[in-house]
């Protein structure tokens, strides 16, 4: 655990309910604030979470805004979706859909918090630019670059692209 840990939870847990803000997420030595995303953002995030669980067995479910947290690496995260097995255990899967407010997104940081995680899959979504990436292999040392439009295979999931919007 990282030494400041449970003072950055103890700060994160007394942030209130703000109608506009997310729940705090908590990644390099920092609670983290952000907006909530708006309408654009959830007509990107539907149409994936739509997809993942018509393709779902009773062995896993999808979970929206799920908080991920590894108190001994420091990290809260709360990607906008995550699958995972039932019993819930460790995701399988968590996606990432750019915020259309966000002026500079670092996927990499994202992409290795979760790997540090032990997830699997990650798939970020950028509807800036109708644009993303799957993560998988140990550690995210496959990277699959896909355009809106394209049919993608995440892990077990395949996913139309081609249902998603961008923000232009």
């Amino acid at each position: 655990m990282t030494d400041n840990y449970p003072a950055l939870r103890a700060i994160a847990d007394l942030v209130p309910a703000v109608p506009d803000l997310r729940a705090p997420e908590i990644a390099d030595g920092m609670v983290h604030l952000a907006l909530l995303p708006g309408p654009r953002h959830g007509a990107v995030v539907e149409p994936i979470r739509r997809q993942l669980t018509e393709q779902l067995t009773g062995l896993a479910r999808v979970d929206l805004d799920p908080p991920l947290e590894h108190p001994p690496l420091g990290l809260l995260r709360r990607p906008d979706l995550a699958v995972r097995p039932a019993p819930a255990s460790g995701p399988l899967l968590v996606v990432e859909v750019v915020a259309p407010h966000f002026l500079e997104f670092d996927p990499w940081t994202r992409a290795r918090d979760h790997a540090a995680m032990g997830v699997p899959l990650y798939l970020l979504v950028d509807p800036r630019s109708g644009t993303g990436i799957v993560y998988s292999e140990p550690n995210y040392t496959r990277r699959t670059d896909f355009v809106f439009g394209d049919t993608i295979t995440v892990g077990p999931w395949t996913l139309d692209t081609g249902v998603l919007r961008t923000y232009g």
